[in-house]
């Protein structure tokens, strides 16, 4: 018998007792949803703007090129997306819906119906998220009851601009994915 297997042999022969899972509780929030989420937003280094002040920075041309999967915002839309990502690597702002948002962290969560292309909150130099302030949850156990209530083929929290202190315990940010995240609820 090789020592791999007299070590998982003997393993096996502890004898142990059948336990119960614990009961997980529900921590519910208490308070106000939109008002926690927009703390979190911003403690995550991201930004709550109103669709007027969206509407103007898109009116300002400050964007050279712009995307927008929202209808309300495709007038600004210039450039065309197909199927290949690469002919987003030089997209200023990219304007997407999210499905719903957590109160807890800040993270929103997004599907392939709202991205389109799988690249394109990380390609993008800027984020906008439109998000229903009536689609907000307390906490990641709620969210993940939702997720699992949902047909989904590919999907993501994403919870602020993109950053990381791995380069020199410097604060980097925008280093793999958009500089900025702003949420605009609608």
């Amino acid at each position: 018998m090789s020592s791999r297997d007299l070590i998982l042999s003997k393993i096996k022969a502890v004898p142990l007792a059948a336990k119960k899972l614990p009961i997980i509780p529900e921590f519910e929030f208490e308070g106000d949803l939109k008002a926690r989420f927009i703390a979190s937003i911003q403690a995550n280094k991201g930004e709550v703007i109103s669709k007027a002040d969206l509407l103007g920075l898109l009116a300002s041309g400050v964007f050279e090129k712009v995307y927008s999967r929202i209808e309300d915002f495709s007038s600004f839309t210039n450039i065309r997306i197909t199927e290949d990502a690469h002919q987003l690597n030089d997209l200023n702002l990219a304007i997407i819906r999210g499905q719903f948002g957590v109160a807890e962290n800040g993270a929103i969560w997004l599907e392939d119906q709202d991205m389109g292309l799988r690249a394109l909150p990380f390609i993008t130099e800027h984020l906008v998220i439109v998000l229903d302030s009536a689609n907000l949850v307390g906490n990641m156990h709620q969210a993940y009851d939702m997720i699992g209530l949902q047909e989904s083929g590919f999907g993501l929290f994403l919870a602020g601009p993109s950053k990381t202190a791995d380069i020199e315990q410097s604060l980097v940010i925008g280093a793999h994915g958009a500089k900025s995240l702003r949420v605009v609820f609608m």
